[in-house]
């Protein structure tokens, strides 16, 4: 008789701490309008990285037990009930916003340098087309239009590389059915980070168009480090020590690609 596998899968840290937090408010420690302790406090508490504790927190957020408000704190909502576990579940398998820029930026900083040198003029005007589109968008406050991905699509599609691009649509595709990377969306919907997102587009646009590798490689990073940092900003924006960083901000490679 063949045994069938188990397969276990383990909560990841972010997940143990969001749910130990949980815990905590159904118990009491925290009522409904009081306000959890600093990022850094509960960090040092649980020995992990505030990155951890954001996603932990958004988490929360996403589960409507507490609201995020930025340069503010964190407030708790409600009191859940124990028995309230299918956030849980659907979150068992979802990996957060961290761990996606990191893949992101390791993934799409090579493949904007390798694009420098690849991309044809249609991909350069396909580029061009939707950083216009994007910033009529941005001046009418129209929301319906995911410029973003396109732009980010088109570019891995401009380094000719089929394997590239299948890449970054499956990176993209769980970005769009991932509840964490979406409640951190809300966050950064406004019009001050379009703009910003769309400069950082501006620079990379005209590395492709100089055929700049390292300064598309750069570009890129860059604009992925912005994004990075505008999450570690959600809340508690005036920490002085913003510590805790998944990855390196450093780039991991400095070289030039032959």
């Amino acid at each position: 008789m063949v045994e069938k596998a188990v397969v276990v899968t383990e909560k990841k840290q972010y997940q143990e701490i969001g749910d130990d937090l949980r815990t905590q408010i159904i118990q009491g420690h925290y009522p409904v309008g009081s306000r959890l302790p600093p990022e850094r406090n509960i960090a040092e508490t649980y020995g992990v990285s505030r990155t951890i504790v954001r996603e932990a927190l958004l988490m929360l957020e996403l589960q409507g037990t507490v609201d995020i408000r930025q340069g503010s704190g964190v407030y708790v909502m409600r009191i859940p009930q124990e028995h309230e576990n299918e956030e849980e579940r659907f979150l068992s398998s979802d990996v957060g916003p961290f761990e996606i820029l990191q893949a992101r930026q390791l993934l799409e900083s090579n493949i904007a340098a390798f694009a420098a040198k690849m991309a044809t003029r249609a991909d350069i005007d396909n580029l061009r087309r939707i950083l216009e589109q994007e910033q009529r968008a941005i001046a009418m406050n129209d929301n319906t239009q995911d410029n973003s991905k396109m732009f980010h699509l088109v570019l891995a599609g401009a380094s000719q590389n089929q394997m590239l691009l299948g890449t970054v649509e499956s990176i993209w595709h769980h970005m769009d059915s991932s509840p964490l990377w979406q409640q951190f969306n809300v966050h950064i919907a406004s019009r001050a980070y379009r703009l910003k997102w769309l400069g950082d587009r501006q620079t990379l646009l005209a590395a492709l168009r100089r055929r700049d590798v390292m300064g598309a490689w750069q570009a890129m990073w860059q604009h992925l480090e912005n994004v990075k940092t505008s999450l570690l900003e959600l809340s508690d924006e005036d920490a002085p020590d913003f510590d805790g960083y998944l990855f390196e901000s450093v780039p991991l490679f400095q070289g030039k690609l032959m």
